[in-house]
């Protein structure tokens, strides 16, 4: 006899093991149909929306130091907000006064999105740029350490780099980099580990997933100019370590996934 105990035991033992999926269909069929199994076993394949505990755009700035918030920008095209299938962002323009006023990191741009209903994966920046010109000249996973005061966080972050091949070199670098990672449930990673940890949440009846990108830059006798590698990697372990527990803390939902 199928009981939801039976069901709940054999999804289990299986998770998401190959045989996962044809045992759930067995189980299916037998107990009368794929959504009078589903709900035996208490699976959750239609996430119902997890709102921010607050919104993004009351972030405190006061919370960001040594980061100033020198300016805020609103996506006004809604062909474009369409695409970014969420009204949760916010584009702010961030100084750090810590450093000199010539440091190729003084600026940043940081755009952060949130997705209470997280029916897809958002498409990746790599994705973005390309298809408004731009040329990818290197894409790869690193992973940051932010660490402040007894937070500390390993997160996998991915680093690009691209070209924009009709800039003049008088205007500026024509190559520039971005940095981003996504969080799904508390976890962070690349689209793949938001694709598995939302998969993972079976039993859950809530999920959500937060992507946070930046770029530094600064302005040099008219010139646009940005840092090297090494240097756009301690910049955001710094950014990082300010940042990321004021979205833990006060934004992003908490609870066990």
């Amino acid at each position: 006899m199928i009981t939801p105990k039976t069901i709940r035991e054999t999804i289990k033992a299986n998770y998401l093991q190959p045989a996962f999926l044809i045992c759930v269909c067995l189980l299916a069929t037998t107990a009368g149909g794929m959504s009078a199994a589903v709900k035996m076993a208490g699976i959750y394949l239609k996430k119902e929306p997890l709102p921010l505990k607050k919104s993004l755009s009351d972030l405190d700035k006061s919370n960001l130091a040594p980061y100033k918030v020198v300016g805020k920008s609103k996506i006004e095209n809604q062909d474009v907000l369409n695409t970014l299938g969420t009204e949760d962002y916010i584009q702010w323009t961030l100084e750090d006064t810590s450093v000199p006023a010539e440091s190729k990191t003084r600026f940043c741009t940081l755009f952060i999105t949130y997705y209470s209903l997280p029916d897809i994966v958002p498409h990746r920046p790599e994705e973005c740029y390309i298809g408004g010109g731009l040329q990818g000249i290197k894409f790869e996973t690193i992973t940051l350490k932010a660490i402040k005061g007894v937070y500390e966080r390993e997160v996998k972050t991915r680093y690009l780099v691209f070209a924009d091949t009709k800039m003049e070199s008088s205007l500026g670098e024509t190559s520039f980099p971005v940095l981003y990672t996504f969080n799904a449930n508390g976890k962070y990673g690349d689209r793949d580990d938001i694709r598995r940890a939302l998969n993972k949440n079976l039993f859950g009846k809530f999920s959500y997933f937060s992507k946070v990108e930046w770029k530094f830059y600064n302005i040099a006798s008219g010139r646009t100019i940005y840092p090297n590698k090494q240097e756009a990697i301690a910049a955001s372990e710094k950014l990082m370590s300010v940042i990321l527990p004021v979205l833990e803390k006060e934004h992003w939902p908490s609870g066990r996934w």
